[in-house]
């Protein structure tokens, strides 16, 4: 799975919640929705979401994670990573011996 730089990430989140706070703050105003709604799509497209909502959910993750446990979540939630990075099933997982 190739992922997006976090520089990359970090930038077009900061776009996307600016113009949607652009947009919350003068709802009629078509060019303010109109680049808040390419924002969305640009961030749909970087974190392979299919809604702005999850993608900015996705972004926020992704960059205050390291790469592995990003997609360990993933994971979890998705079923999709590599076999490889999957987490063990709580079944196998061991707790450390106690002294």
């Amino acid at each position: 799975m190739l992922l997006p730089a976090k520089a990359e990430v970090a930038r077009q989140l900061r776009r996307y919640r600016a113009w949607e706070r652009a947009m919350l703050a003068s709802p009629s105003d078509r060019a303010v929705r109109a680049t808040f709604e390419d924002s969305g799509y640009t961030l749909c497209v970087l974190m392979g979401k299919r809604c702005a909502r999850e993608a900015a959910d996705a972004a926020e993750r992704y960059l205050h994670s390291t790469l592995i446990s990003y997609l360990r979540d993933e994971d979890d939630r998705t079923g999709t990573a590599p076999a490889g990075l999957r987490a063990p099933p709580a079944a196998a997982r061991r707790t450390p011996a106690r002294s």
